[in-house]
């Protein structure tokens, strides 16, 4: 089946993977509806998106995986090889000896030989055990970067993952990744949207040869309650007026611009074909000038997103576990 839009791709460091599409289909929601999922997921393949975006958190491999399968029964791609499959590592398994088993978990959800990348899903190490969301702050304990990703590393040398990489990693997270790393992490998945545009993490990234993938590139994690500082931008409201685009189609063009991969969450199959046209037009200058003068708001940090607010952290520093940069 022709895709209805062609979707350029990203060649990560390794040199034997698949490239990523340049844009991917998130998978999490809450509360899971399995069926819905899958239906999303056929949906978002025949109007061409060949890379989605899961996490054992999320409980939506499973869903995926029968997507995917399905996806193949139908000849709508000729095999899983077309499909580009991120899976994450919770916090709970953030421990050496976790690491190649939660793969392996992953996989059998899936129902996948291998995921095209794994990665950590955030720089926090919780005690063993069922994720528990939110966490308790007295579970936090210390991460040992060193020992795990010498495991997903083990994870990429087994073929099991074929790029591994993080997820809401800073720049002094990635210091200690990269101080002992054999094979250095591919991708970096951030909040990343024209309201948060963390230049100090893109510059370092790009420096060290890191892909950034942006969730959240319209906005949505509004755990405040305070509406969407990406949807209901000015600026960006005057730039997609003046272009005869939508708002999130900005959004997504501005991170697309910048050599960002974004992960867009939607079900709706009409607003996902939609922020797939976003690859034959460009901003100007002016435009972008505008955006990067647009007043910048993180929505996404540890303490407010995967801890509870009540108790104390006993073994960390909160510096050492937020994720807020710049």
């Amino acid at each position: 089946m022709a895709l209805i839009t062609a979707v350029p791709e990203v060649a990560l460091r390794y040199g034997n993977a698949r490239p990523m599409p340049a844009i991917g289909m998130g998978t999490a929601k809450f509360p899971l509806v399995p069926e819905s999922t899958r239906d999303a997921v056929l949906a978002a393949v025949e109007v061409g998106y060949r890379h989605f975006d899961t996490a054992s958190l999320y409980g939506s491999e499973q869903a995926l995986g029968e997507a995917v399968a399905e996806a193949v029964r139908r000849d709508l791609v000729a095999s899983r090889e077309e499909v580009f499959v991120t899976s994450k590592l919770w916090c709970t398994q953030c421990h050496p000896h976790l690491v190649l088993p939660s793969l392996r978990e992953s996989l059998r959800n899936l129902q996948m030989d291998y995921v095209d990348l794994y990665l950590i899903h955030w720089p926090i190490s919780l005690k063993p055990g069922p994720g528990v969301f939110p966490a308790k702050r007295e579970d936090a304990v210390p991460f040992d970067f060193e020992g795990v990703w010498r495991e997903m590393e083990e994870c990429h040398r087994l073929g099991l993952a074929k790029t591994i990489g993080v997820s809401n990693f800073t720049t002094w997270h990635l210091d200690k990744i990269l101080a002992t790393a054999t094979v250095p992490p591919a991708v970096n998945q951030v909040e990343m949207n024209p309201v948060w545009q963390q230049r100090k993490l893109r510059e370092y990234c790009a420096e060290k040869g890191i892909h950034v993938a942006a969730y959240s590139p319209l906005g949505g994690q509004n755990w405040s309650g305070e509406g969407n500082a990406v949807l209901q931008s000015k600026v960006l409201a005057e730039i997609a007026e003046a272009r005869g685009k939508s708002i999130a189609q900005v959004a997504l063009r501005w991170i697309y611009e910048q050599g960002l991969s974004p992960i867009v969450k939607s079900f709706s199959k009409e607003r996902l074909k939609q922020n797939l046209e976003i690859f034959d037009w460009e901003l100007n200058d002016d435009d972008l000038t505008k955006i990067g003068q647009i007043p910048q708001k993180k929505i996404v940090k540890a303490a407010n997103v995967i801890f509870s607010p009540e108790g104390e952290f006993t073994s960390v520093d909160l510096s050492d576990i937020e994720i807020v940069e710049e």
